[in-house]
């Protein structure tokens, strides 16, 4: 597995990043990312989070670059960079949702549910 270089000042974190929301069962185990992107997303999640929402300042180039990337004024290149804009993307897209029987539910007839207003059936047994 290739290794990610950085300034050892960029993407500091004082604890590894786990999204137990999206990804309750790890998302290694999910099959959205590769090894190295769970890697990447871990170790530099948090610092991540908190540059795309604002709570922390960029302190480096690598980290304003990452900023600008993430406002999309700057196409992504590194791979931080990549990981972390397709963590966003499966997470604030909307979830597929597959069935085979269709979107809509089926609902019953008027005629279906008012069996007691029909009117009787006569059978001639002659």
């Amino acid at each position: 597995m290739s290794t990610v270089s950085i300034s050892k000042d960029s993407f500091k974190a004082s604890r590894k990043f786990y999204d137990d929301h999206n990804y309750p069962r790890g998302m290694s185990r999910s099959g959205d990312f590769t090894l190295q992107e769970v890697q990447i997303l871990e170790t530099y999640g948090v610092a991540f989070k908190e540059l795309t929402n604002g709570t922390r300042e960029p302190v480096t180039d690598e980290e304003q670059r990452f900023v600008d990337v993430c406002q999309g004024k700057e196409l992504a290149e590194s791979k931080l960079e990549k990981t972390w804009l397709k963590y966003q993307n499966k997470v604030l897209s909307p979830k597929q949702f597959h069935t085979l029987f269709g979107r809509t539910k089926v609902e019953a007839s008027d005629d279906d549910t008012n069996s007691s207003d029909a009117e009787p059936i006569e059978i001639d047994t002659e």
